[in-house]
Formats: C-alpha cells, structure tokens, sequence
C-alpha cells in the first residue's frame, strides 16, 4: 500500500472539507446538476480521447497509484547475485525451486530453467517489458487527459448556471444562490484536477519508470546468468543502475 499516496489524497480533501465546514452548512457545496456536468462530462469526454478497451483497463492500473508493492533495485540485484552464486553451483537447473520478489523474475527464471536461447529470452522479456510499459504509460495519460478535461467541464457547468440565472432575473433573491451553484461547477472541476486526477497520473508515470527500470535490471542479470558470469562482476554491472552514490559494492 502507497501510504504517500492515500494520505496525500485523504489529507488534501480533509483540509478542504474543513474549510467548507468552518463556513456553514456543507450542505451548500453539493449540488447533483453540476456533479453530473464535471464528473460524467470529464469522465464521457476523456473516454472520446481513448480505445473502450483502454479506457476500461484504467481502473486495474489506477490500483498501483493505491496499492503498488515497491521493489527496490538493491533487493533484485541481491537476489541475481544469490542466483548467480546457486547457477555457478549447480547449474540453470537449480533456480526452478527459487522463489522472488517480482514475478517478473520469477518468469525470467523459468525461461533459463527450460533452456531457451538467450535470443529468445532478451526477445521474450523485452517484449512483455514493452507492454507493461505501454499498459502504464496509457493508464497515465487517461489521467492526463481527465486533468485537462475537468477544468473546462467545471467551466461549462459555470456557464449553463450562468445563463440560467440570467434568464431569471425577474427574481432578484435567486440571483445569490444561483450564482453558488453556477460556480460550483468550476469548484469541482479544479478539485478533482488538482486532488485526484493529475497527481494519479503523476503517480502512475513514477510508477512505470520505477518497474521499466527494474525490469531492464532483470533482463541483464538473468541474461549474465545464464551466460555464466560471475557473481561479483554481475553484482558490479547491476549497480550501474542505482545512483551514483549506491554503486560501490559491498566488501
């Protein structure tokens, strides 16, 4: 679970609902009509931008904004060398019965275990690489596009209210409340931007950079492996991966 993530969310609608609050009734700032413009209008116009299929596997990515288990580079390179050490004793076959962090890895592992060409294996993992990549990368810029729909949906709704209450203007005591709620609509716009979905989708390209990076640390240490490298020299090589600062192996 992203502990950042929930309390960034929970913590910003917190501290905006208490402003609410310490003005009067809360009451005041729910309205369905301009929910429905900013929230099915942002939601309809985002998905206009988009494959159905694309759109609708949003939701299982979105989860790792939530939910992602973060691997750090040292623990895979840790365990490339533990399985570098296991190769260089008994051979490929040893590794079936390892088990690992990422199942990326695990798959990886299993590919050396049945004996495929390293052709294949480069070829096998990259592609499914490319395809986590491109599943995260598009699941960002749903969240992209909802961030930049949902402040002009807010202003459209401010718009309707507008020439509403203008065609009413025979009854001056509607023109305050009307107003409220013509400007509501602007209110939710630049919340669920700002609050929701544009730091999600910032969350989910940090998301994909952070497994692209693993993943490509995981390819070049099983493919070391597998060409029977030693353990120390692979252990130096995967360190070129982490910063700067973390590169020095380990006496």
């Amino acid at each position: 679970m992203d502990i950042a993530t929930i309390v960034g969310l929970i913590g910003s609608l917190g501290i905006v609902i208490a402003a609410m609050m310490s003005g009067g009734d809360i009451g005041t700032f729910v309205n369905g009509p301009s929910m429905l413009i900013v929230i099915g209008g942002t939601i309809l116009v985002a998905l206009m931008k988009f494959t159905l299929s694309q759109f609708l596997a949003t939701g299982k990515v979105a989860a790792k904004a939530f939910m992602y288990k973060s691997v750090s580079p040292e623990v895979i390179i840790t365990e490339t060398v533990e399985l570098a050490d296991a190769a260089r004793k008994g051979g490929l076959l040893s590794l079936e019965d390892k088990t690992v962090s990422t199942d990326f890895m695990q798959r990886g592992i299993q590919l050396l275990v049945d004996g495929h060409d390293p052709d294949i294996v480069r070829t096998l993992l990259n592609k499914e690489m490319r395809l986590t990549y491109d599943r995260h990368d598009f699941g960002s810029e749903i969240f992209k596009a909802m961030g930049d729909v949902a402040p002009g949906m807010g202003m459209i709704g401010t718009l309707v209210g507008l020439v509403q209450m203008l065609s009413n203007m025979s009854d001056p005591k509607s023109i305050g409340p009307a107003m409220a709620v013509a400007l509501l609509t602007t209110l939710y716009g630049a919340m669920i931007a700002t609050m929701i979905v544009l730091p999600m989708a910032d969350k989910l390209s940090l998301r994909k950079n952070e497994e692209a990076l693993n993943q490509a640390l995981t390819i070049d240490g099983l493919l070391a492996i597998q060409a029977g490298q030693n353990p120390r020299v692979i252990e130096q090589m995967l360190r070129n991966y982490l910063p700067e600062k973390k590169r020095v192996v380990a006496s």
